[in-house]
């Protein structure tokens, strides 16, 4: 099994969103984990009702601790924060997303960036299936 890493600061929104959308949309083979540097309490609240409105339910994740583990089990490292608070990452391939943090964000600009990492998810989804062809 690959396994695709989504990293940002606290582990509560950005990458939730991002892990949960690629488990959903996974090519076979591949799976996802997510990681912060400084993992929050728990997932955002606004995070959870982002993704309830598209039928996924991440209310039971735990956000977690980037470890040297997980980026050695990783295939590939996606860095979906932006700013110099975002965790540098070694895998063998990484990206950058840049995407702006939702967590102060009012619901309507959060499911703006909740929608952008769908369409990010989905056009790496198309990659990884052509990179298998």
């Amino acid at each position: 099994m690959k396994t695709v890493l989504f990293v940002c600061v606290e582990n509560s929104f950005r990458s939730q969103i991002a892990e949960a959308y690629f488990n959903e949309y996974a090519p076979k083979g591949w799976t996802a984990t997510s990681a912060g540097l400084t993992p929050a309490e728990r997932v955002h609240p606004n995070a959870v009702k982002l993704m309830l409105e598209e039928g996924i339910d991440i209310s039971h994740k735990k956000p977690q601790i980037m470890t040297r583990e997980l980026q050695e089990k990783a295939n590939m490292a996606i860095i979906v924060c932006s700013g110099a608070l975002c965790p540098v990452v070694y895998t063998r391939r990484v990206e950058e997303w840049n995407m702006p943090d939702p967590a102060k964000m009012p619901l309507e600009e959060a499911r703006q960036i909740r929608d952008a990492i769908k369409v990010k998810i989905l056009d790496l989804i198309e990659r990884l299936k052509t990179e298998q062809s």
